[in-house]
């Protein structure tokens, strides 16, 4: 996989998967929402399902270094 970014997906109810993917993933997820049924994600741990219909947000992390407890 090319470099990875942390990406959380909420769903309706509160659960949160938090799972690194590479761009083109995210590309493809972006490309599916608004849409129903079911989507495919590759991440670095192996492959997760996810019902489009409870998606509520997808948040991707910065890729800016941190140091310390920040402000």
């Amino acid at each position: 996989m090319a470099a990875l970014k942390r990406v959380s997906i909420g769903f309706r109810g509160g659960q949160v998967l938090a799972i690194r993917v590479d761009e083109e993933t995210l590309t493809s997820l972006y490309g599916a929402l608004g849409g129903g049924g079911w989507h495919e994600l590759r991440h670095e741990e192996g492959a997760a399902r996810v019902s489009l219909d409870q998606v509520v947000y997808v948040q991707v992390d910065s890729a800016e270094p941190r140091v310390g407890f920040g402000a």
